[in-house]
């Protein structure tokens, strides 16, 4: 069936109608936002000829993406996250702040109330043997600079065999297990020692991976790490590095990836350092300093609210 009803009357009174523009009451913001997705959606199916089979298939989909909880996964790998970062990058152009380490999406795994170490932090707890040593460690330096004594990074990332504790369908992570907060030193360094994290993919027979399949592409990520970053009168940065020599980092299904935040990995193979580290052997290592940016009419822009877990 090839129709053109869209641009009728009745059918704009009638989306007016359905999105609550003709009641009084409501929420405004929500109302147009509303009404213009589903004016969008309206006009889709005229232009694209949807059927109602292709239609209900639609929202059968959406009731599995809802039940797998997947709907934080699928955001990034249709680049709705990247989105709205580059958004968030204009802004940044027009208002004219330069600078500071790249932003880069969240992803949908971090948890609320990592315990909070000072200077130095251990990540992992040594549950993953198959796991290569990793230390890292940085400088966080302000707007201006210097080095930012105090500031909070908090870092997470994922096991050998890319599951993230309190999200581990094997049940063999411990809570907050390789999630920390580091409350930087006198200088301003932070530093961890933990594991080299592999890469993942999106669970195989979730809903996720079924449109991706659909859309000719892969769903898996290279090995990262997470970060936010905060310090007084600087903005929030939200940042992920990602590992040095993985085969996926120019190739994340997350978009991801920024010039940038792929720093050097390096094999330190040093007897004095490996003793100094307290390390039985060879360990990775990553140095990686953080640049904050200043606050935008003293506030700070890039607060973003979203669900998130709080850990037990």
């Amino acid at each position: 069936m090839s129709v053109k009803l869209f641009d009728t009357e009745e059918v704009q009174n009638f989306l007016n109608l359905a999105c609550g523009l003709s009641y009084e009451g409501g929420n405004p913001r929500v109302k147009e936002i509303i009404h213009r997705i589903v004016t969008d959606l309206y006009k889709a199916i005229e232009d694209l000829n949807i059927t109602p089979d292709e239609y209900w298939a639609g929202i059968a989909y959406l009731n599995r993406l809802g039940e797998r909880q997947e709907a934080g996964l699928l955001s990034p790998g249709l680049g709705f996250d990247r989105y709205l970062d580059m958004r968030m990058d204009a802004e940044d152009e027009k208002l004219g702040v330069t600078g500071g380490t790249p932003r880069t999406i969240e992803g949908p795994l971090y948890v609320v109330g990592a315990p909070v170490e000072h200077g130095y932090a251990r990540l992992d707890d040594g549950s993953d043997k198959d796991g290569h040593p990793l230390i890292m460690h940085g400088t966080v330096y302000g707007a201006d600079g210097q080095p930012q004594p105090g500031a909070k990074v908090e870092v997470w990332h994922c096991n050998t065999k890319g599951f993230y504790s309190h999200f581990d369908p094997t049940g063999e992570q411990k809570p907050f297990n390789m999630r920390r907060t580091i409350i930087a030193d006198d200088q301003g360094q932070y530093k961890f020692r933990s594991i080299v994290p592999m890469g993942y993919g999106c669970p195989p027979d979730g809903p996720t991976q079924e449109l991706l399949n659909c859309l000719g592409r892969h769903g898996n990520r290279p090995a990262h790490i997470h970060f936010f970053v905060t310090a007084d009168n600087h903005r929030k940065l939200t940042t992920q590095i990602n590992i040095d020599g993985d085969p996926l980092v120019n190739d994340d299904f997350a978009y991801a990836t920024r010039e940038g935040l792929v720093p050097p990995l390096t094999e330190c193979t040093d007897e004095v350092r490996i003793n100094a580290e307290g390390l039985d052997g060879p360990f990775a290592e990553i140095q990686f300093d953080i640049h904050l940016t200043p606050l935008v009419d003293s506030k700070d822009n890039q607060i973003v609210d979203r669900p998130r877990l709080v850990g037990a």
